[in-house]
């Protein structure tokens, strides 16, 4: 594993401790409708916060513990702002993967970043659409 693929997993899996902290505030202001895409959303970023801390290891990589709390980037208090909370943090993920992709030198890590770019992506997707942006998916997922 390269420096570069190391910072930029690294950089990963902060992003998706991040957004495993935010799936639980989410969880608590979300919908009851959204419950199943919540819960499935929360456990995907679990996933990719697991094989991220495999890679890192496989690697040789001293792999930092998540933080202990997160601040959200807003107040979120109600459905709107955890889905808008939900977007933000799909959007989030899809930069730090993307990163992920451009400063990958082996096959192994730039699959691993595209596979979780292209997740992230769906996750924006989705609810973009349940918050009524149109178009809900951006040309270049990712671009910061």
């Amino acid at each position: 594993m390269t420096d570069a693929e190391r910072e930029a997993l690294l950089d990963a899996l902060r992003a998706e401790y991040g957004a495993v902290y935010a799936y639980g505030v989410i969880a608590a202001y979300a919908s009851s409708e959204r419950g199943r895409l919540v819960a499935e959303s929360t456990a995907a970023h679990r996933a990719r916060r697991d094989a991220t801390i495999d890679a890192l290891t496989a690697g040789g990589a001293t792999v930092p513990p998540p933080d202990a709390a997160y601040t959200m980037p807003f107040p979120v208090n109600d459905p709107i702002p955890a889905a808008q909370l939900a977007a933000t943090v799909e959007s989030d993920t899809a930069v730090a993967w993307r990163s992920v992709v451009e400063r990958g030198d082996s096959e192994s890590i730039r699959r691993m970043g595209v596979d979780a770019l292209t997740e992230s992506a769906v996750r924006l997707a989705t609810w973009q659409s349940i918050l009524g942006t149109n178009p809900p998916t951006t040309p270049f997922p990712g671009k910061a």
